[in-house]
C-alpha cells in the first residue's frame, strides 16, 4: 500500500482545497491529512482560523479522498510523521517548492503540487472584507 501525506490548516475549505486532496490521493492509497491546529496557526503562523480544529477535521474526515486526520502542531514533526505513519509520499502545494525536500533524505517521495489558481483562503477573506 502506498501511503500520502499532505500538511494544512484547510480552512473556509473550497474547492482548491478539494483539488489538493484529490490529486494527492490519486499518487497512493492511502492519504493522511495534518491539519494545523488552532495554538500551531496562531503561535507559528499568526494566522486566525475561523473555524476550529474541530470543524475543520470533521469537514476532511467527510471528504472521500481522505482516510486520517492527524494534527500538525509543529513544523518539526514532518520527519516523525513519516516515519509513523509508514508514508511513501510527501504532497504540499507548489507555494512551498523546494521547502520540504530534506523529507527525501527520508526515503520519500515529494511533490510540490499547483496550486489551483483562481482560488485561496486569503482571496475569499479579502473578498468578504471588501463587501
Amino acid at each position: 500500500m502506498k501511503r500520502v501525506i499532505t500538511y494544512g490548516t484547510f480552512d473556509l475549505l473550497h474547492y482548491g482545497h478539494i483539488n489538493l486532496l484529490r490529486r494527492a490521493k490519486a499518487l497512493g492509497d492511502y492519504l493522511v491529512v495534518a491539519l494545523s491546529t488552532d495554538e500551531f496557526n496562531w503561535n507559528m503562523k499568526q494566522k486566525k482560523c475561523y473555524f476550529p480544529y474541530e470543524q475543520r477535521k470533521e469537514l476532511l474526515e467527510a471528504i472521500r479522498y481522505v482516510d486520517l486526520v492527524i494534527p500538525e502542531e509543529n513544523w518539526e514533526q514532518k520527519v516523525t510523521d513519516v516515519k509513523e505513519y509508514h508514508i511513501d509520499t510527501f504532497v504540499i502545494g507548489d507555494d512551498w517548492e523546494g521547502k520540504f525536500d530534506f523529507l527525501k533524505d527520508e526515503g520519500v517521495e515529494v511533490v510540490y503540487l499547483p496550486r489551483t489558481p483562481e482560488i485561496s483562503t486569503t482571496q475569499i477573506k479579502n473578498d468578504l472584507n471588501r463587501q
